[in-house]
């Protein structure tokens, strides 16, 4: 299992959210610049990095230019998401260097840009963000339901190729009160790659997702407040 650690921007800074509530976001600056905190992940010895513009995500600006820089200064893999809402953006991002993109709204409201990016990137680079709350997608910036169960989405996506599937829960997301095993286990029945996201706060939660087969984790608040170190989290699943 993967445990990929979070870059999650706002205004240029670092910061976390709470169940993607801006008024809830909490400064982490004392952790260093975005790329000084992408950099220190991959020192400490991170494959895959989750960077996210949560103004794009909230509809509120971009980050873009941090993004990028973060692509260029480390030459371990970036997972990119947050308001990527075009097919030229993603397709720019991966031209660019970029491992992943990651879409959600995008994927919901013009299901042939999946499509067009599965053919074009193949299924590795192309992650389907599924943020739900009570079972049901939420998009733009969580603040609207898709009116789809996750389990329905699984199932749409895959069907047109799409392996990958970032599975966070809305409800738990910068609480780290545990990750939602239930939904997690579910999903991963199907056969397709399950990132988990939202709740991770201790290296048995990490342990426990493990066991489930998931193929990677999410880990931003517990890293930020030194709930365990990334190295401690790597040698936890290492060991397990």
């Amino acid at each position: 299992m993967e445990v990929i650690p979070a870059v999650d921007i706002m205004k240029g800074k670092v910061v976390r959210l709470v169940r993607g509530d801006p008024s809830l976001a909490e400064s982490y600056e004392h952790l260093g610049s975005p790329i000084a905190l992408a950099k220190r992940w991959e020192a400490d010895g991170a494959r895959i990095i989750h960077v996210v513009d949560l103004d794009a995500a909230l509809g509120r600006g971009s980050n873009i230019k941090a993004v990028r820089a973060i692509v260029e200064a480390v030459k371990v893999a970036i997972q990119v998401g947050g308001g990527i809402r075009s097919l030229d953006l993603a397709r720019n991002l991966l031209e660019s260097g970029a491992s992943r993109v990651v879409l959600g709204s995008l994927a919901f409201e013009q299901p042939p840009t999946v499509e067009s990016l599965l053919a074009e990137f193949g299924d590795d680079r192309l992650v389907v963000a599924l943020d739900n709350l009570d079972g049901v997608v939420m998009v733009h910036g969580w603040k609207m339901s898709s009116e789809v169960t996750v389990d329905e989405a699984v199932q749409r996506f895959s069907s047109l190729g799409a392996r990958v599937f970032l599975v966070t829960s809305v409800a738990r997301d910068g609480t780290m009160t545990g990750p939602d095993l239930k939904t997690l286990a579910r999903i991963s029945g199907y056969g397709v790659d399950v990132i988990a996201a939202g709740g991770i706060g201790s290296l048995e939660d990490l342990v426990a997702l493990k066991r489930l087969g998931v193929y990677g984790a999410v880990v931003g608040k517990a890293l930020y407040e030194g709930a365990f170190s990334l190295s401690e989290a790597l040698r936890a699943i290492k060991e397990e």
